[in-house]
């Protein structure tokens, strides 16, 4: 039950002093979708969802699926450190038309796997859309284990995962066997997860280069084994930057060099030092940007 295969964009949310700019988001995600993108994922962790207000967090949903009107698959992150909450949050998305849940592990609480199955077990039960676990141990302190995932796997709206622990793949593969989709939640490790049997990635780069992206995942499960290796090796500078600080921080300020006028990271998060806008400004030199600078003129 694969939601995408190819590339999905988790797309950067941009706000203005007064909440979100809606008519920035809308030329965002028609970039996207102009640009042979095969899913948008909205308020992930690079959407800056744990600074949205519920009503925001909400209104955000509502919106990517109402200007995507079907063209490719909506995913809404509704994760939480609180399962009542992400139970309810997954509901809400479910009525607000989102094709699928991006569930983060809870975060801060560092529960027990018996604790991660019963999160997830309340979640998804309480749905009908397919569940995307979301694992990325770097930024919860929690971690998917392939146990976790065995058991998890009878749960039947329960149909992907994000990986950010790419080391763990094959083990997911030996005990889950294809039961789940996976998709990979390094960019710079996508073609290598594809590799061991993931359908694609969930990228923070694609809101650049969607296209790019998109064709780098499809030509490896085309077989195209060859031109998928050198494009993942020639996407790997501009990776680098998009990771240089904290993301979204950078992937915002090279949206905002080229044209785009996505505004600044709420806080916690700041303006990006004067070190890693030259290196951002720099790389985006590397790379033909024509279609989103022409898109947003």
């Amino acid at each position: 039950m694969a939601i995408f295969e190819g590339a999905g964009t988790a797309i950067v949310t941009p706000f203005t002093d007064n909440g979100i700019d809606f008519g920035k988001l809308e030329k965002l995600i028609e970039f996207q979708v102009q640009n042979k993108i095969d899913s948008i994922i909205i308020c992930g962790s690079t959407g800056e969802a744990a600074t949205m207000t519920d009503e925001e967090h909400c209104a955000a949903i509502k919106f990517a699926v109402d200007t995507v009107a079907g063209r490719v698959p909506v995913i809404a992150g509704t994760g939480s450190n609180d399962t009542k909450y992400g139970v309810e949050l997954t509901k809400k998305a479910e009525q607000l038309g989102a094709d699928a849940a991006l569930v983060v592990t809870p975060y801060y609480n560092k529960c027990t796997p018996d604790g991660l199955v019963k999160n997830y077990e309340a979640i998804a039960k309480s749905v009908n859309i397919p569940i995307v676990l979301y694992n990325v141990p770097s930024r919860t302190n929690v971690n998917i284990s392939p146990e976790v995932l065995y058991r998890l796997a009878d749960i039947e709206n329960i149909v992907a995962v994000k990986e950010c622990n790419l080391s763990q793949v094959p083990e997911v593969y030996s005990l889950c066997g294809d039961r789940y989709t996976l998709y990979s939640g390094e960019d710079g490790l996508a073609i290598p997860m594809v590799s061991l049997g993931a359908k694609g990635v969930i990228s923070v780069t694609a809101n650049l280069i969607p296209e790019y992206t998109s064709k780098m995942i499809h030509a490896y499960l085309d077989g195209d084994i060859k031109t998928a290796r050198d494009m993942q090796i020639g996407v790997i500078p501009l990776v680098k930057a998009m990771f240089c600080e904290v993301n979204p921080i950078p992937v915002k300020e090279a949206l905002n060099i080229l044209g785009c006028g996505v505004g600044s990271c709420r806080l916690p998060l700041c303006d990006m030092s004067a070190s890693g806008h030259a290196r951002v400004e720099e790389t985006l030199k590397q790379y033909d940007l024509s279609a989103i600078t022409s898109f947003f003129a």
